[in-house]
């Protein structure tokens, strides 16, 4: 079994190195510090690009474009998120300044 780390852990971590790199970024929303999902909501130039974290088949971290390939406008962005809280009300939702909307972790996308 893959040790996972608590959510609230993951996202304090999050926001520490987006300070450390000058990429602000803020906790729009707590959810369960143990176990809560998480989405990233990357603002760029062009527009937002939500990312929700799902595991794969084998059961390894991805990160899913949530709203699709491209970025979306706020409407879109805000519409996707109230509509993930929905599932999941234990969600963090954290959103980080990307210009270039790419995440400031290592991240898998899929």
């Amino acid at each position: 079994m893959e040790a996972r780390l608590k959510s609230g852990v993951w996202v304090s971590a999050l926001v520490r190195q987006c300070d450390r790199q000058a990429r602000p970024a803020v906790v729009l929303r707590k959810g369960d510090a143990d176990s809560g999902g998480i989405a990233v909501v990357l603002r760029g130039r062009e527009g937002l690009v939500p990312l929700v974290q799902v595991r794969d088949g084998e059961g390894r971290l991805a990160w899913l474009r949530a709203t699709g390939e491209g970025p979306v406008d706020q409407a879109a962005a805000d519409a996707y998120l109230a509509r993930a809280l929905k599932r999941d009300p234990d969600l963090w939702v954290v959103e980080v300044d990307a210009p270039d909307l790419v995440p400031p972790f290592e991240a898998r996308l899929v």
